[in-house]
């Protein structure tokens, strides 16, 4: 609590973790959840198009690619209060707008331009949040030094949790209450995280243009050869997740018959999944190290990668995509922890960016993707992703093996 007493001059304490990181990003989490899941749901209720289901995935994630050098120098100039604040707010705003647009519409060419148009809106204030949320997560688990990794772990699973209750909470709605129900409650997630955030210091080194950022995130990379190989890797990984996120909603609805509610429980089964790894990988850490955790996790994945082509029932499908997620959670903890610990504090905005624009960077290709291959022709794309996820990641890890960044990380 802030005392009443002294000069008005006197600076406010940094918040604790639970109010100052963890509550804001779980309200925070829960609505990016509902986004990147359930605006695709919403798009095939709207028109009933696979091709235009995967064009909104790629719209979607398009404007956050592009976004992502300006969110890091906004971060660094203004402080992460401020952006994240602001971007909350302003999706708030935007969704709730569209909750009272599309009822009138009443399907059409409206309809579809107003889906497509939300699928850009809230992806670009959804990163701006995310990257204002991250940073100063990040800087948390600095501060805990060799137990950063556990600071990591706790923020991934709040995000878990939100990916376990978003998208099944999206896709129950739409089906229960129409698209309007699922905007309204998207809304009051954005605007919770508002309310909760904290007024954090503000920052002390003032940023540089958004290309200055980027240059300095892209020195930074290259100084640190550990980081660069297991990003590079998760690059590749991450265009077969994306391609099975556009894919899903086509994959369950229109292949295996099933509902949009069904397609939310894949994802929260996924969640679920993710969560445990998360939290076994803690553990895991703290007695093997990051490169031991990190090559079983990247097997995992991409063997479950594999096999999730030829699933041709629900519930095997909604294993394997189970497999594949704990499999990501864990590759995810070991990329937190190694970010956090190599990355210098006066570079982490821009860096941060940086790399989380090239580990997005396959996401709108998986959706163009999604989009131009026939519904038939799924599994092959999948399995043809999945074979460059497996290289990829063996040869990251294989590299990764002769460096020292993931043992000094661990130390």
């Amino acid at each position: 609590m802030r005392s009443t007493a002294g000069p008005p001059c006197v600076p406010r304490p940094v918040p604790g973790l639970l109010r100052g990181i963890y509550l804001p990003r779980g309200a925070d989490a829960g609505a990016s959840a509902m986004t990147t899941y359930g605006i695709p749901l919403l798009v095939l209720a709207t028109t009933g198009s696979a091709s235009l289901t995967g064009l909104a995935f790629a719209l979607e994630w398009i404007p956050r690619l592009s976004a992502f050098a300006l969110a890091g120098t906004m971060v660094d100039r203004y402080g992460t209060t401020a952006v994240f604040r602001l971007a909350t707010v302003a999706r708030a705003l935007i969704v709730l707008a569209a909750a009272v647009v599309l009822p009138a519409q009443n399907g059409g060419p409206g309809s579809t331009l107003t889906v497509m148009a939300l699928a850009a809106a809230t992806g670009v204030l959804t990163e701006f949040s995310y990257i204002a949320a991250e940073t100063a997560g990040s800087a948390a688990a600095r501060e805990a030094g060799a137990r950063a990794h556990r600071v990591q772990s706790v923020l991934i699973g709040i995000d878990q949790v939100s990916t376990l209750t978003g998208p099944a909470l999206a896709a129950v709605l739409l089906d229960r209450s129409g698209p309007a129900g699922m905007l309204l409650t998207l809304a009051g997630f954005s605007l919770l995280a508002a309310a909760l955030t904290p007024q954090q210091p503000a920052p002390t080194v003032a940023s540089a243009a958004a290309v200055k950022g980027l240059r300095t995130g892209w020195r930074t990379l290259r100084s640190l050869p550990a980081l660069c190989w297991l990003v590079g890797g998760l690059v590749v990984s991450n265009l077969a997740v994306g391609v099975l996120q556009a894919a899903a909603p086509v994959i369950v609805v229109k292949q295996l018959g099933h509902s949009s509610t069904d397609v939310g429980l894949v994802w929260s089964a996924a969640a679920v999944a993710s969560l445990t790894a998360v939290t076994l990988c803690r553990t895991a850490i703290d007695r093997w190290g990051l490169w031991p955790v990190g090559a079983l996790s990247a097997i995992i994945a991409a063997g479950a990668t594999l096999a999730v082509a030829q699933a041709h029932t629900y519930s095997t499908y909604l294993i394997l995509i189970a497999v594949l997620m704990a499999g990501e959670g864990g590759l995810t903890v070991v990329l937190r922890t190694l970010r956090s610990r190599l990355i210098p504090a006066e570079a982490f905005s821009a860096t941060l960016s940086l790399t989380i624009l090239l580990l997005l960077l396959p996401f709108p290709l998986a959706g163009l993707l999604v989009a131009a291959v026939p519904p038939a022709s799924l599994g092959y794309a999948i399995t043809g992703c999945a074979v460059l996820q497996t290289l990829g990641l063996a040869l990251s890890f294989t590299r990764l093996r002769s460096l020292p960044g993931l043992r000094a990380a661990h130390a």
